[in-house]
């Protein structure tokens, strides 16, 4: 792997897992449905944004959401499909709320449904071959090293972490927990049973920093101000009911109809492992507080910019290039001014780099694995 620079907490975090691989197993999901994803974005950039408050009371995680501190926690727009604008509104509603204190980040999501079914009970079975609430957890925003959860109407469990994107040869350790992670299930209703009609399942989990932080460059709880890369995902299939049993639907030709998609900030295409496109949360204890963008994300964007025409002339031509016109740079704008990174092109692979705009004698760098982060010069 081609690297530039980084801290020697990275520097551990990556050894961990790589060590972890090796140790433990390292298992990607050849069956996996989306596990390849074109790298041209196909929809504006525009992540959802979310502030997250300080919890001024304890939370009893047990999937009721009664607790008085979720009262100030705004729920989130109601999810969408994965696709964004290209494909319709979801046809059951869903959104989360999140808090933290000084030991977790609180997650609190609620999914409408008629018919609640699960059949996993082993944790760390691949569970979104039920109906499932998914997290993808980014600390440091450089679309490596991140985190995934995903949960399903049981209160089944599957903790994992990817070393880069599986469309940069991401490693997936599934060996990685979570130790001392809360999580709970309330059914409205009746789980499993298709004879009567059900209303909502609602999820609440507390993730604790201490392990958390594992991927992030601070070692404690965030501090006012810090965002994170994060997102959700709710994986939704089509079934029918026979003789009482739950059973996904086919087509004509007697597939299996895929799954349905619908997440907190749309990707553009039918893949959750975009780091890039997923949606910015800020800590604040302050509940007045709202959110601000960092100005350098527009910075990190163009970049990206980059890598995905850097990705295209490869498949094309089996090398990349530093020509900025054989990369169409032409189209690419920061705040409607022309783009121009500087782009090496070396045996490896390639990176750019551009100046930050907040941050003194700083450049922000990209790499060919997808890799972001900021150089101090």
């Amino acid at each position: 792997m081609f690297l530039i620079d980084m801290s020697e907490m990275k520097k551990i975090c990556i050894l961990s897992l790589f060590m972890g691989w090796l140790i433990m197993g390292c298992s990607i999901k050849e069956d996996h449905p989306r596990l390849k994803a074109d790298v041209n974005q196909t929809i504006p950039f525009n992540p959802e944004k979310y502030v997250c408050y300080q919890a001024k009371n304890s939370i009893v995680v047990d999937g009721v959401l009664d607790d008085s501190s979720w009262d100030q926690a705004p729920w989130s727009n109601y999810f969408v499909d994965i696709e964004g604008g290209l494909k319709p509104t979801p046809e059951k509603d869903t959104k989360i709320k999140m808090l933290w204190d000084s030991d977790y980040l609180y997650i609190a999501a609620e999914l409408y449904d008629d018919h609640i079914w699960g059949n996993i009970t082993e944790h760390d079975a691949v569970i979104f071959y039920d109906n499932d609430f998914e997290i993808f957890i980014d600390p440091d925003g450089d679309t490596h090293n991140y985190m995934e959860v995903e949960i399903n109407a049981l209160n089944t469990t599957w903790d994992l972490v990817l070393s880069k994107p599986y469309r940069d040869n991401g490693l997936v350790i599934d060996s990685w927990e979570i130790p001392g992670m809360k999580h709970a299930v309330k059914v409205y209703g009746t789980i499993n049973n298709a004879y009567d009609l059900d209303e909502k399942w609602t999820i609440e989990l507390a993730l604790p920093w201490k392990v958390l932080n594992e991927c992030a460059i601070q070692t404690k709880m965030p501090i006012d101000g810090n965002q994170w890369r994060i997102n959700f995902s709710r994986v939704f299939w089509p079934i029918e009911i026979n003789h009482g049993n739950y059973i996904k639907k086919k087509n004509e030709e007697g597939k299996q109809l895929p799954e349905n998609n619908w997440v907190w900030s749309p990707q553009g295409v039918i893949a959750m492992h975009r780091p890039e496109t997923w949606g910015y949360v800020q800590f604040s204890s302050d509940t007045n507080a709202s959110f601000v963008m960092d100005q350098d994300e527009h910075i990190k964007w163009a970049l990206r910019e980059v890598y995905y025409r850097q990705k295209a002339y490869y498949e094309e031509n089996n090398y990349f290039t530093s020509d900025f016109n054989a990369l169409r740079m032409e189209e690419v704008q920061l705040k409607e001014e022309r783009f121009y990174p500087e782009i090496v092109v070396n045996k490896v692979g390639f990176y750019a780099t551009y100046p930050s705009c907040t941050k003194e004698n700083a450049i922000w760098i990209i790499q060919d694995d997808g890799k972001i982060w900021l150089k101090k010069e």
